[in-house]
């Protein structure tokens, strides 16, 4: 039997979510003992990322009723003075589970894997030509693609980079701004050479190496079962905004050197019909093929207004209280406009208020050209990535960490009404101060008056991508508005294989959307306008169809996510004062209000004390006493520092040797690989001491 745990901690954290992982991390920067625990096999609960096969055992997982457990003989550790809350064995936050898939089941070795692959076909004409090799993208090669002219910084770096200059005003060139990244340009293999002349003066005239047409390839089941590990599948999807709290949040503790970033590249929306790519950027408006000159002047001068919309009341003070849609309305704004600002640059509802859609649109204009051309970053390897990040800081700096490790009950304390321990389910009684805890453990009785909401999500396997670019490596956002009075918004995000979340040759797509019924059936009219879904229908072609074919699904899963986001801790019956729900994920594209509730609870429990500062580097840590002070650790230097170690916020991003010379401080670059590693947990660097430093700790520790 593997050692007990310690008797006594500070903190006791139930669940590995987001918000409880960045509450263990701020708690175990600042010293205190803290408990991670999981009863899962896997870290982030709800916002977790599994490969192909770890999604499918996860499905099967929440299709199981609950088990009662042995008993564990809780009863005898109690005193007079005590009584225990029983937490609840299995969560219950999804439901409506479907599994569809719509490729062949058969099982074919000699198949290649994607849907479009080149072959090369060895024609030799004569005894001593020579051959051209083609290398394939995603084969574990080692080409790397260099930026192109338009590239100014490694895609993925995050650096606190800061601008005087706003996005937008009166007169702006129609050219890219200089911090923009073009992220397409290094994202995948040219791949339309037809044929390659061999000359030389010892070889023989008009030798070729014919090479043939891009091949479209079946793509079976057990092909996807087989290249499973590819995949890393998010239970939630989101980006993150470049200027949100989350990014703020992984700058300014340093944990952003545990994970990788990609910029997104495309910001589409569904009108008329048809799926088109939305001008976010001024350099985007002014290249723009679908805006006359007449509308790139009033988008401009629109989103000028925008960005300091505070400054000129009297625009807005008359629509204040009435809709935002109203309020475009009175801008004179053409329809294609007002569908561009609503649905994808404010992303708000038609509900929504005028302040809601001017704060938004501003926000929005403020987080671009950070990083790139669009607003948005997504961490490699999937969203999951991220709890994970925050687990492994409050690994380096003591906290302990069990996985497939249950708790039965909490102790209280009858009179103060005070949990005082908890025991977990090998009948251990540990001591703590204050339990965070995940919703989803929370009893029946805790939660009868509590109302929860529900979100519809579906998770895509396609061919191709829903607009076809020059590119096929494209990271998309597309928001597609109600077909009808009463439906949701959806939002769609496209990923492609450079994401570390696909196998190369398909597309990964998540649709989101506030639940109105199941989530099949909220979502399957949005599927249905925007893929196939029936391979049958790829030659019932029609003269009106357009040339372009939709994208095929191959697999999908369609499930309800409960959204706990709204529900207040005062709504939860007889719930001890120090202890602490977090709610689930949200159907918000951002992760805002996580980061929100994680500072709220750090510091109702210790207040005055700093949420999350930087952790030092590994190489700024003086063992020993000797040597000099030890440099600041945080993305802001102090002003003692010397000027070769500081970070100007001012910096070019154009200067490609400056952010170089200044990785030390910021994540490492996404060069867009299909090399998958052998494991999706955050990385560890040479000098960070193992995720868990308890030396106590049970066999199945992490």
């Amino acid at each position: 039997m593997a050692d007990l745990l310690p008797t006594e901690f500070d903190v006791v954290i139930l669940g590995t979510g987001l918000q409880e992982s960045i509450i263990a991390a701020a708690c175990s920067r600042i010293g205190q003992r803290v408990l991670h625990i999981d009863r899962k096999t896997y870290y982030a609960g709800d916002w977790a990322s599994f490969t192909f096969s770890g999604l499918l055992s996860w499905i099967e997982e929440c299709k199981q009723e609950s088990s009662s457990g042995e008993e564990t003989g809780w009863q005898d550790q109690l005193q007079e003075s005590e009584e225990v809350l029983l937490l609840c064995s299995r969560n219950k936050s999804v439901q409506n589970i479907e599994v569809l898939s719509y490729v062949s089941q058969d099982s074919d070795d000699d198949l290649e894997v994607g849907a479009l692959e080149m072959k090369q076909a060895a024609a030799i004409c004569k005894e001593g030509e020579e051959t051209v090799p083609v290398v394939n993208e995603g084969e574990g090669c080692d080409i790397h693609h260099g930026p192109s002219d338009g590239d100014s910084t490694p895609t993925g770096q995050l650096e606190n980079r800061a601008s005087d200059t706003p996005p937008y005003d009166e007169t702006v060139p129609a050219v890219p701004e200089e911090g923009n990244l073009d992220s397409t340009s290094s994202s995948a293999l040219e791949s339309d050479t037809v044929k390659e002349t061999v000359q030389g003066s010892d070889l023989p005239p008009m030798q070729e190496v014919c090479i043939q047409e891009p091949k479209k390839v079946k793509i079976t089941y057990s092909k996807i079962v087989k290249e499973g590990r590819r995949f890393n599948i998010d239970l939630v999807s989101k980006f993150l905004f470049s200027r949100g709290s989350l990014v703020d949040l992984l700058i300014k503790s340093n944990v952003s050197r545990y994970a990788e970033f990609k910029n997104v590249t495309r910001i589409l929306t569904y009108q008329n019909g048809q799926v088109e790519q939305v001008p976010c950027s001024r350099a985007d408006v002014f290249a723009s093929k679908q805006l006359s000159v007449v509308e790139k002047r009033m988008l401009m001068k629109f989103l000028t207004f925008c960005m300091d919309y505070e400054q000129h009341p009297e625009e807005y003070l008359d629509f204040k209280d009435g809709k935002f849609s109203e309020f475009l309305k009175t801008k004179k704004l053409t329809a294609s406009l007002h569908h561009f600002i609503q649905h994808s640059i404010a992303m708000v509802s038609d509900a929504a208020s005028t302040i809601e859609g001017l704060k938004a649109t501003q926000h929005f204009l403020n987080c671009l050209g950070r990083y790139g051309n669009t607003p948005f970053l997504f961490p490699l390897y999937g969203l999951g990535e991220i709890p994970q990040c925050f687990c492994r800081m409050c690994a380096v700096f003591g906290g302990t960490y069990c996985l497939r490790h249950s708790v039965e009950c909490l102790v209280v304390d009858k009179e103060s009404k005070r949990c005082k321990a908890v025991i977990d389910g090998r009948g251990q009684r540990i001591s703590c101060e204050n339990v965070i805890v995940e919703e989803g453990y929370l009893p029946q009785e805790c939660c009868k008056h509590v109302q929860y909401q529900q979100i519809s999500r579906a998770v895509l396997i396609t061919d191709r991508s829903v607009l076809k670019a020059e590119t096929d490596q494209q990271i998309s956002i597309l928001t597609v508005p109600p077909f009808e009075p009463g439906q949701p918004t959806v939002r769609v995000i496209e990923l492609c294989s450079s994401t570390m979340t696909c196998m190369p040759g398909t597309y990964l797509v998540h649709l989101t959307c506030v639940s109105r019924r199941s989530a099949r059936e909220d979502l399957a009219p949005v599927v249905s306008k925007l893929f196939v879904q029936d391979l049958k229908q790829e030659n019932e072609t029609t003269e009106g169809e357009e040339e372009e074919e939709k994208p095929h699904v191959l697999w999908a899963l369609y499930f309800n996510m409960r959204d706990s986001s709204s529900v207040v801790k005062r709504a939860y019956a007889d719930l001890p004062v120090n202890v602490y729900p977090c709610s689930g994920p949200d159907s918000a594209l951002d992760c805002d209000h996580t980061v929100s509730e994680a500072k709220s609870i750090f510091e109702q429990l210790f207040p005055g004390e700093e949420f999350c500062p930087p952790a030092p580097n590994p190489e700024d840590i003086i063992y020993d006493g000797e040597g000099g002070p030890p440099r600041d650790a945080g993305f802001g230097s102090p002003a003692t520092a010397e000027p070769s170690e500081e970070i100007n916020a001012e910096i070019s991003a154009g200067d490609q040797s400056t952010k170089e010379a200044e990785t030390e401080c910021s994540t490492k670059a996404s060069q867009g690989e299909d090399d998958t590693p052998e494991s999706s947990s955050p990385k560890q660097e040479e000098n960070d001491p193992p995720d868990s430093v308890n030396d106590e700790q049970p066999e199945d520790s992490q």
